[in-house]
């Protein structure tokens, strides 16, 4: 190994360090007693390691918010997904005046912050009797993105022609073209997808805080805000919420990731 190449190591692993450190230190905390984090120092191991903290939050009803958000994210993956694949494949394949016109108007819309829309999205769902219920928090969302749809119809336009006139030879006709032509060609591209719209569906913070009060609707981030509100010095609680928060998010991405890579290696290839 060259000295540049040492060098090159050195420095990523230097780098890795520094981002997984906070991290390591967060789930440390979790397993940390509140009276040996405030008497002792911030790198201290815990000893003896507790889970009074992941009991605690249950009490705390973080229980209730981990399903709400799993469900929330749930039901806005599968219209993502679906209304994403066909509004792409229209996009992609499908012949219709305007159509050019119409996709980049739409794509204009990613310019747009979203902060912008979040009061016209109030009014609607408060105007509709829906303020504070689960459809409040989906329905704005689940009708397909800016993003997905262009992601989709670019990899869409590179599927040979070839396959889908088969297909059609073959008696297929668009929705046969899309479930056995169109998706198991889009696997890596569909993955990388699902993975982008979890993270930010789970992540997700001012919409759910606007949209909804009190415990029944309440989402991680928005119970995770409330817990570092009401217990300010119970840093070890915190730190074990944020940990419940994460780790679905990381479990996703590995298992997700030679998804991921193909995908990055289709579109290099391509």
């Amino acid at each position: 190994m060259t000295s540049r190449n040492a060098a090159i190591y050195a420095g990523l692993v230097l780098g890795a360090l520094i981002t997984l450190l906070p991290f390591v230190l967060g789930l440390l905390t979790s397993f940390t007693s509140a009276h040996q984090f405030a008497t002792g120092t911030p790198l201290q191991m815990p000893h003896p390691p507790t889970l009074s903290n992941y009991s605690d939050l249950v009490g705390a009803g973080f229980g209730r918010a981990a399903i709400v958000t799993a469900l929330m994210t749930a039901v806005i993956l599968l219209g993502q997904l679906t209304f994403s694949v066909l509004a792409a494949y229209a996009f992609a394949r499908l012949h219709f005046p305007g159509r050019d016109v119409l996709f980049w108007v739409y794509i204009a819309t990613l310019m747009v912050p979203a902060t912008v829309t979040v009061v016209p999205l109030y009014l609607m769902m408060a105007q509709l009797g829906m303020r504070n219920t689960f459809w409040a928090l989906v329905l704005p969302f689940m009708f397909g993105s800016p993003y997905a749809i262009f992601l989709l119809r670019e990899h869409f336009r590179l599927i040979p022609g070839e396959l889908i006139n088969a297909a059609r030879l073959d008696g297929a006709n668009t929705l046969d073209v899309l479930v056995h032509v169109i998706i198991p060609s889009s696997r890596p591209v569909l993955a990388a997808m699902t993975l982008i719209t979890v993270v930010s569906q789970w992540n997700n913070f001012m919409w759910p805080l606007v949209i909804t009060s009190g415990r029944k609707w309440r989402v991680l981030t928005v119970a995770t805000a409330d817990l570092q509100s009401r217990y300010n010095s119970q840093w070890t609680l915190v730190m074990a919420a944020t940990t419940v928060a994460i780790v679905p998010l990381i479990v996703l991405f590995v298992a997700s990731q030679r998804h991921i890579v193909s995908s990055i290696v289709v579109s290099g290839l391509k």
